[in-house]
C-alpha cells in the first residue's frame, strides 16, 4: 500500500511501525518462542537474571519464567489495546456521523451525552466499571473503551459539519440518494482520516489503562500481564528490581512505538497521503 511507503518515509513513522511490527510477530508467535503456561512454575523462586541459559531474565517470587510472561503479555497488552480502539473508534465514528448529519435536536441529545463521559477520567471510569462487573479481558475491553469513545465521537462530528456542506454532497442530495447512503458513501470516509489517526493514540492510552488495572489487581487473574507483574515485583523491589524493571521496559517502548507511530500517520495524512 501507498499508505505504508507513505509512513516508512518519516522517521517517526518507520522507527514505530517498525517496532510494533516486531512486537505483533512476538505476540503472534508466542506459543512457539514460549510454549507452555507462562504462569507454571519453571524453576526455584527469584532466580536472578543473566545467570541461567534456560531463563534469561530470571524467575520471580513463585519461580515463574520471567521472560515468558514478558513474551506472552505482549499478545494481552496488543490485544486489548487494539480491541479497545476499535470498539471506541467504531462507537465514536457512529455517535459523530449521526450526530453531525442528522443536526438539530438529536446533535445536542448525543453530544451532551458525550461530554457526560468526557467530564469522568476515562481511568476512573474503567475502574469503576471493572470493580462492579469483574475482572476479565472482555469486560477490561469494554471498560477501555467506554472511557475512549467520546473524543472520536467529537472530532467526527466536526468534520462532518465541515463535509456535509460541501458541492458533491448537495449534489448527492440533488440526485436523490438517500441520506443514510451520503452519509456512508460521501461523508464517512472523508471524515475517517483524522479518527484513524488518533486511533494510534487511543490504543497507547488502553495498554496503559489495562495495565495499570492489572497493577491494581484488576486485570484477569488467569492471564500474565505485564501490569500484574510489576505489581508482583514491588513486593521485593529492593532485593529483585528486574521484576519489574524489565515489564516496564517493555510497556514504555511499546506506548513509544504507538506514539511514534501515531505521529508519522499524522504527518502522512497531513500531506494528503492517505492513499491506499
Amino acid at each position: 500500500m501507498r499508505l505504508v511507503r507513505n509512513l516508512i518515509g518519516t522517521p517517526e513513522g518507520a522507527i514505530g511501525l517498525g517496532i510494533l511490527v516486531l512486537l505483533a510477530l512476538v505476540a503472534i508467535f508466542a506459543p512457539v518462542l514460549s510454549p507452555g503456561d507462562p504462569l507454571r512454575i519453571a524453576a526455584r523462586p527469584l532466580l536472578a537474571p543473566f545467570t541461567d541459559p534456560s531463563f534469561p531474565l530470571g524467575t520471580d517470587r513463585l519461580g515463574r519464567d520471567v521472560l515468558a510472561g514478558i513474551i506472552h503479555g505482549t499478545r494481552t497488552s496488543l490485544a486489548v489495546g487494539i480491541a479497545a480502539a476499535l470498539a471506541a473508534i467504531a462507537i465514536g465514528l457512529c455517535v459523530g456521523l449521526t450526530a453531525g448529519f442528522a443536526g438539530g435536536l438529536v446533535d445536542e441529545a448525543l453530544m451532551r451525552v458525550v461530554d457526560a463521559f468526557q467530564i469522568v477520567p476515562s481511568f476512573l471510569l474503567a475502574l469503576a466499571f471493572v470493580s462492579v462487573i469483574g475482572a476479565s479481558v472482555p469486560v477490561v475491553v469494554i471498560a477501555i473503551a467506554l472511557g475512549a469513545w467520546a473524543d472520536p465521537a467529537r472530532l467526527t462530528r466536526a468534520q462532518v459539519l465541515s463535509i456535509r456542506e460541501r458541492d458533491y454532497v448537495a449534489s448527492a442530495r440533488v440526485i436523490g440518494m438517500h441520506p443514510v447512503e451520503i452519509a456512508l458513501r460521501e461523508i464517512l470516509p472523508n471524515a475517517l482520516p483524522p479518527v484513524l489517526a488518533l486511533s494510534a493514540i487511543i490504543v497507547a492510552a488502553a495498554i496503559l489503562t489495562e495495565a495499570a488495572l492489572s497493577f491494581l489487581g484488576l486485570g484477569d487473574p488467569n492471564v500474565v500481564t505485564w501490569g500484574s507483574m510489576i505489581a508482583e515485583g514491588r513486593n521485593v523491589l529492593r532485593s529483585s528490581p528486574s521484576l519489574s524493571v524489565f515489564p516496564g521496559i517493555a510497556l514504555v517502548v511499546t506506548v513509544v512505538a504507538v506514539y511514534l507511530f501515531s505521529e508519522g500517520l499524522t504527518k502522512t495524512i497531513g500531506r494528503g497521503r492517505l492513499v491506499a
